[in-house]
């Protein structure tokens, strides 16, 4: 599940801010954000050294953000067994036999209420 989280992140980073979004494949609304300022913004090194310690430093930044939303989307999306896509807790239903999105559910005919609904 973390490779299709993984690979459903937006990065809108700049170079002064890391930022990460994700849509609802099913509504397709931006349903997740996350963001930091990254710790060396605004701040122009004097020396070519520090240029690539400040490429590291983003780097490593931007990796801690990352890691850090792909765990929040575990507890905010959901991955449909059946088609596969990832799909937030409004457009993912919890249904008698298998939970899965809006889509496959009324394709094949189920019902139930959406995560969203439940808490």
């Amino acid at each position: 599940m973390d490779r299709k989280l993984q690979d459903g992140l937006i990065d809108c980073s700049t170079d002064n801010e890391i930022v990460f979004k994700v849509c609802c494949e099913e509504c397709n609304k931006t349903q997740f954000e996350i963001r930091k300022r990254f710790s060396k913004a605004g701040i122009t090194p004097e020396k070519k050294e520090k240029i690539m310690f400040y490429h590291i430093l983003y780097k490593r930044e931007w990796e801690k953000l990352r890691d850090d939303a792909i765990n929040k989307l575990n507890e905010q999306f959901n991955i449909c067994p059946i088609c596969k896509r990832m799909v937030c807790d409004n457009c993912f239903l919890i249904c008698d036999e298998v939970d899965m999105c809006k889509s496959c559910a009324k394709i094949l005919e189920e019902k139930g209420k959406s995560v969203s609904e439940l808490e």
